[in-house]
């Protein structure tokens, strides 16, 4: 895995062992950034099951003014202090190892401009972590929720929790859901 565009251009991106993490392939990370152009420059970008924080990374190598990084798992925490290392990007991160809940509570920022949500597929964690984010005061009208999910996922249920899919970008194997709020 490598960072793709900008200032860490190149660069190789450690990752976790084992199958507990999926790192978001070259291509398909291509593809979102190039989706997010406009947005991504000054922005404050939050990276949720952050893994390897290879997206939160190439968010900073584009332009982002900040990125957390939330991970609550011992070895990819490891892998994104690493890779923060790596890409000199210590100054605009702020990585939290807690659980998502937890850790949304701990970010004392005026508006998230986009965040990230990429949880292990099978875990049921989607509504609780929409849930959480409709409580937090810096996600606004503004803010873009991306969620990483598998293709036949759907997504109705973010009603329930005042966000709405405005898009959604179909893969081979899985898809991104862009939300907002209502």
């Amino acid at each position: 895995m490598r960072v793709i565009a900008g200032s860490a251009r190149r660069l190789v991106l450690v990752t976790p062992t084992g199958e507990n993490t999926r790192p978001t392939q070259d291509r398909i990370k291509e593809t979102l950034f190039n989706m997010l152009q406009n947005e991504v420059p000054g922005s404050v970008f939050i990276d949720l099951f952050a893994g390897s924080g290879g997206i939160g990374i190439e968010a900073l190598s584009r332009g982002a003014a900040r990125a957390y990084f939330v991970e609550n798992a011992a070895e990819p925490y490891k892998c994104i202090q690493t890779n923060l290392h790596t890409t000199h990007f210590e100054g605009e991160a702020t990585i939290i190892r807690q659980d998502v809940t937890l850790a949304l509570r701990n970010i004392h920022e005026k508006e998230a401009d986009i965040v990230y949500i990429d949880p292990p597929y099978e875990a049921g964690l989607y509504d609780r972590t929409l849930a959480q984010l409709k409580e937090m005061p810096y996600i606004t009208e503004d803010t873009l929720l991306i969620a990483e999910a598998p293709l036949e996922m759907e997504f109705d249920f973010t009603e329930q929790f005042g966000f709405k899919v405005v898009r959604e970008k179909n893969y081979k194997t899985n898809k991104h859901v862009f939300i907002k709020r209502v």
